[in-house]
């Protein structure tokens, strides 16, 4: 692969005002290297430069979803574009340090809400506008409880779509995808496991990698 071009990683979550990013590589149907981005970074880029990297993706290892690096120049300036990536939102952090110091635009509270749009049935803004705190209060209560009672098959939902794009974009071609993708979404484990017994070892390390979550108990 050209070094002018631009290589795919994934972003990952948050620990603070710092993103935390961890994934892995492959060339072809290879793993090259897994960790921290800027670690497997550094991987890639002695690959390239060597000439044994020729189509490298790496993808996030929670999401699989992608961001575009770019490796041209030296291993020091890809991490100072990396740096420069992840630097914090400072709108966010200003908005975050109000909140605690209690500078508030007038009429906001400090939950820091985002007025929407709701549609509703006159029975539903009849019942919401009784409860105790408004329509607004009642909604926030409403929303919190149901994701609290959901978290289980939101955390399954999003572990099994993480999962069918990596396969996706790198077993799409391979025999019994499909039957996998069906038994996936199916929540078929034994069926799933057997569909993919037969791809590339560090596919099929990956994709089991990314099952533990996608499957129930």
């Amino acid at each position: 692969m050209p070094k002018s071009l631009t290589m795919r990683v994934l972003k990952n979550g948050e620990m603070g005002n710092q993103t935390i990013k961890y994934c892995t590589a492959f060339d072809g149907f290879s793993s090259l290297a897994s960790g921290e981005v800027y670690e497997v970074a550094g991987k890639v880029k002695e690959l390239i430069d060597r000439g044994e990297a020729l189509s490298t993706v790496i993808f996030d290892d929670i999401t699989s979803e992608i961001l575009e690096i770019d490796f041209r120049g030296s291993m020091e300036e890809i991490l100072k574009r990396l740096e420069n990536t992840n630097k914090p939102d400072e709108s966010a952090s200003e908005s975050f340090a109000a909140e605690q110091t209690g500078q508030r635009g007038p009429g906001r509270p400090r939950l820091g809400v985002i007025p929407r749009e709701v549609t509703l049935l006159p029975r539903h803004w009849e019942w919401l506008n009784g409860q105790p705190g408004g329509a607004s209060v009642a909604l926030r209560k409403l929303v919190e409880e149901a994701r609290r009672i959901n978290s289980e098959q939101d955390g399954l939902r999003i572990s099994r779509q993480a999962l069918y794009r990596f396969m996706s974009a790198m077993a799409g071609d391979f025999p019994g995808f499909e039957d996998a993708a069906r038994a996936l979404f199916a929540g078929e484990v034994e069926k799933f496991n057997e569909r993919i017994a037969l791809w590339p070892a560090d596919i099929r390390t990956h994709v089991q990698k990314l099952a533990v979550n996608a499957f129930p108990d």
